[in-house]
């Protein structure tokens, strides 16, 4: 049946009103274009709708049967409009974000409890993957956006650079006593010594690979860990030189838990990269949270 919706927003408030000149004041158009539209639809569903009192318009019995849908329709419009309001005001709404556990304790909790403390009733979803995982998972629609180690690149994805991060060896003051190893340590005789690793797989291994092999080096580690966290565990209890990204071991480099070995050459400095998926529109949440990172 090819009936324009905007003939059931004039019944409606006519029905709403109980006049013909009410409704065509409420919507701002004439009484002989209400007049028309009741007409049109009143033909299009074969039968009457209203009849006319002295006190105005009155539904007919299907009339009455057609405004209970109707107004329901209405009001699930409403609804969704005020939930619509809602969103942009951050009164309610969703945000799924995919980064590592490292990323997420070191990068993204404080930002985390602002945001939440300023809007408490958006929820906050976080998928902890890997930096290749969450591009996929962005990539697949799964994800609002990804907080990753960069370099990462893809044709389907923008990457804004946020915070530098800057790679580096730990080891055991000990460790590094009782080794004799030199200050700073050529990279060519790193093999001299028992290495700690992340697995393979992770962008911060295949950077720390990468410089590496730039260098004419193969590393070959001895042991490989899951997380930046357990790579700091090993290397305080001694077992050997840590790859490690400095600012998420700041706080046993301070304490002298640990020490920095410098490498020569150095390893570059490279960022955390904020990824969202080219042409798909953010949310309004989503936005806001962006608009907090740095």
């Amino acid at each position: 049946m090819n009936i324009n919706m905007e003939w059931y927003r004039v019944f409606y408030w006519t029905a709403r009103l109980g006049s013909l000149s009410k409704a065509a004041e409420h919507l701002h158009i004439t009484q002989p274009a209400v007049s028309h539209t009741i007409k049109h639809l009143e033909e299009s569903l074969g039968g009457a709708l209203f009849f006319r009192t002295t006190k105005g318009a009155k539904l007919t019995s299907e009339g009455e049967v057609l405004f209970r849908y109707i107004e329901q329709a209405f009001s699930f419009i409403d609804i969704g409009e005020k939930a619509i309001e809602d969103m942009h005001n951050l009164n309610r709404g969703e945000i799924s974000i995919g980064a590592s556990d490292t990323l997420c304790k070191y990068y993204l909790l404080p930002h985390l409890e602002f945001f939440h403390a300023a809007y408490p009733d958006i929820r906050i979803r976080i998928t902890n993957r890997t930096t290749p995982e969450t591009l996929s998972l962005l990539k697949e629609g799964k994800l609002d956006f990804g907080i990753v180690h960069l370099p990462a690149a893809d044709k389907q994805v923008d990457v804004r650079r946020s915070s530098p991060i800057h790679d580096c060896v730990v080891v055991d003051k000990g460790f590094a006593e009782r080794s004799s190893i030199p200050s700073p340590l050529p990279l060519q005789d790193i093999h001299n010594y028992p290495l700690l690793m992340l697995e393979a797989g992770g962008s911060t291994r295949q950077y720390v690979d990468q410089y590496a092999k730039q260098q004419g080096v193969t590393l070959k580690p001895d042991f490989e860990l899951g997380s930046l966290e357990l790579l700091v565990q090993f290397a305080k209890s001694g077992f050997g030189l840590a790859f490690v990204i400095r600012d998420y071991a700041s706080g046993e480099l301070q304490r002298g838990e640990l020490m920095e070995l410098p490498l020569e050459p150095p390893i570059p400095e490279r960022s955390i990269g904020i990824a969202t998926l080219r042409g798909v529109p953010l949310s309004a949440a989503a936005k806001s949270f962006l608009a907090i990172l740095p």
